[in-house]
């Protein structure tokens, strides 16, 4: 299935979930994930396997059964929760009803094709998560990505999370609207985020870049500086508006 932005996500999230399985014998599973608190790359790992189990579950309309304990071997892990969700994506419509995340309530109806993009950008940002993991830092060019799937990540952050977490009480809503533009996709892209209905050219607050450092930033992997973002207006109010978490 295609998906309204012209990406194939079923395709991404082979491709992502490849380079995530070949990447983890290069990890030292007690290795800490930078920018990710305390988690180790063990737990990375299984959190990411469960993710999709979980999601193959509300994809298929059901609520997920448990794993187990582990420990796990994360390699065979994590492949088999991997073709889990590859397969239920194959079985469904796309257009088929599924559970999905939502608000207030924190899971409501919708289509299966959500949870398409959705388990790409979980497997993008980890698949980053993972390699910072092995190099020690969080930083830029860490996964093959296109510019036009890290823009549709952020878009996702602004049109989906961001929303979610105000709608659901886990955060207050930004007291102030920013702009984002990603200026390495053709056109460039823009967004409000914590204004709807603001149009972005009256925002004074905005930063500007390229699509992956945007999205990286607002997962909270990566700072302004080490994303090589343009801020115009106040660094000190962005700071302060990005000091809670916009996403889960």
């Amino acid at each position: 299935m295609s998906a309204p932005s012209g990406l194939d996500f079923p395709l991404l999230l082979a491709d992502f979930q490849g380079e995530f399985l070949a990447s983890i014998p290069d990890a030292d599973p007690a290795a800490i994930v930078p920018a990710c608190g305390d988690w180790t790359v063990r737990e990375l790992v299984e959190h990411l396997a469960f993710v999709h189990h979980w999601a193959a579950a509300n994809a298929r309309a059901r609520k997920a059964t448990r794993l187990g304990d582990g420990p796990f071997d994360l390699a065979g892990h994590y492949a088999a929760c991997a073709a889990e969700l590859r397969e239920a994506f194959a079985e469904l419509d796309p257009a088929a009803t599924a559970r999905i995340l939502a608000y207030p309530d924190p899971m409501g109806e919708g289509p299966v094709s959500f949870w398409h993009r959705r388990q790409v950008h979980e497997t993008l940002v980890h698949g980053h998560d993972l390699r910072a993991a092995i190099v020690g830092k969080a930083a830029l060019g860490l996964i093959r990505a296109v510019p036009e799937v890290w823009a549709d990540a952020v878009d996702e952050v602004v049109s989906v999370f961001y929303p979610r977490q105000v709608g659901t009480g886990r955060r207050q809503p930004l007291p102030a609207p920013f702009a984002v533009v990603a200026t390495d996709v053709d056109p460039a892209r823009g967004w409000v985020l914590g204004g709807a209905g603001h149009d972005i050219d009256e925002v004074p607050l905005r930063v500007s870049g390229a699509a992956e450092g945007l999205a990286l930033l607002l997962w909270g992997r990566i700072t302004v500086d080490e994303a090589g973002l343009t801020v115009d207006g106040s660094r000190a109010d962005l700071d302060v508006l990005l000091r809670e978490p916009v996403v889960p």
